[in-house]
């Protein structure tokens, strides 16, 4: 089997990578399969794009498998496209995932119209080995902010994002349907189907 190691600490995004990288024969390794605790490293990156390699790079120089890092977030018309990149962030430091939700509500709080609370979700995945990058997939999701958070699943900022092909928020959506559709199930699609087209980047991927 295939090995992987994925660079993030966030639980719910280690879940979504196992339950998509599993059934074709990847193993997935958290940070927690490294040998010695390794310090986040700072996202200085001004895209997501930039984050993604960042953390690919930094932690495939801690170990002897490919490093797979995810750099995601909300992105909020009315905000001028924030939180972005400080979405796990936003807010200041310290809050949790209701904290930050009610954050970006505070903020749009004088806009009513569901037309103008247009947002999406963003995602690059990096893929790196010994220090370089060797890949890199994307995957956008667009829909709108409701006024109050739904639903129990998934994590981050999905009960306040709604859907509209689905008739819900992701928070609402099973994590089978959520992946089917979402930006990060689109991003870890575009690696799945390098890896099957036999594309040469991939071929340290094992």
């Amino acid at each position: 089997m295939k090995r992987l190691l994925v660079a993030t600490g966030n639980p719910g995004k280690v879940r979504e990578f196992a339950r998509a990288l599993i059934p074709e024969g990847i193993e997935v390794l958290g940070l927690d399969s490294l040998k010695e605790a390794v310090a986040e490293p700072e996202e200085t990156g001004l895209t997501f794009e930039a984050n993604a390699m960042l953390k690919a790079e930094y932690y495939s120089l801690h170990t002897d498998k490919p490093a797979l890092a995810d750099d995601s977030g909300l992105e909020v018309d009315a905000l001028d496209k924030a939180p972005g990149v400080k979405s796990a962030r936003y807010g200041g430091p310290g809050l949790d995932d209701d904290g930050r939700n009610r954050a970006v509500l505070e903020a749009i709080s004088d806009i009513a119209d569901p037309a103008r609370r247009s947002a999406r979700f963003r995602c690059v995945l990096a893929l790196a080995a010994a220090g370089r990058t060797i890949a890199t997939f994307d995957g956008v999701v667009e829909g709108r902010l409701i006024e109050e958070p739904r639903g129990p699943n998934g994590f981050g900022y999905d009960p306040l994002f709604f859907h509209e092909p689905s008739g819900c928020t992701f928070g609402e959506l099973d994590p089978a349907a959520k992946q089917a559709v979402s930006h990060r199930g689109q991003a870890i699609r575009a690696l799945l189907e390098a890896l099957h087209s036999g594309d040469s980047r991939l071929a340290d991927l094992g």
